[in-house]
């Protein structure tokens, strides 16, 4: 399981060219889930991101979490971060978990975050989103899920 978080000035969903979901200052988390990806390594992420300590401070520097800053998170799903390029031209989904079961840890991590008392949208699993930003920073993390 891998998450993408990038920190955001504001970020937003829209499906059919209609918009689905926004926030503002905070987190889009771009969430993939594999084969045998567990919710016990969701629960490792979803808390992880929750005090990871990448906004500045009075200082500039990066001390202050998501909660620290009352900031909100956007999760979308997708499965492309799974893919495999090491061998060819043409990306290999063989490692993506499939898909009633990668929606259900997905919910599930969702879920997790908004325990933490912090506001989270989302995309819609599964659909052809548009997804625009303005990445702060620019700050971005890859985030893997230790090994199960």
């Amino acid at each position: 399981m891998k998450i993408v978080v990038q920190r955001v000035k504001n970020a937003s969903v829209s499906i059919d060219n209609k918009l689905f979901s926004s926030i503002e200052k905070g987190y889009l988390i771009l969430f993939g889930a594999e084969k045998g990806d567990i919710q016990e390594q969701a629960d490792w992420l979803a808390n992880k991101i929750c005090v990871l300590r990448c906004f500045p401070d009075e200082n500039g520097k990066m001390n202050l979490s998501i909660k620290d800053i009352q900031g909100s998170i956007l999760v979308v799903s997708q499965f492309t971060l799974c893919a495999d390029v090491k061998k060819g031209t043409r990306p290999s989904f063989d490692n993506a978990m499939n898909p009633d079961d990668a929606n259900n840890i997905y919910e599930y991590f969702v879920s997790k975050i908004k325990e933490q008392d912090i506001p989270v949208k989302t995309g819609v699993f599964g659909a052809h989103m548009e997804i625009s930003l303005l990445n702060d920073g620019p700050v971005t993390f890859i985030i893997q899920a230790p090994d199960k």
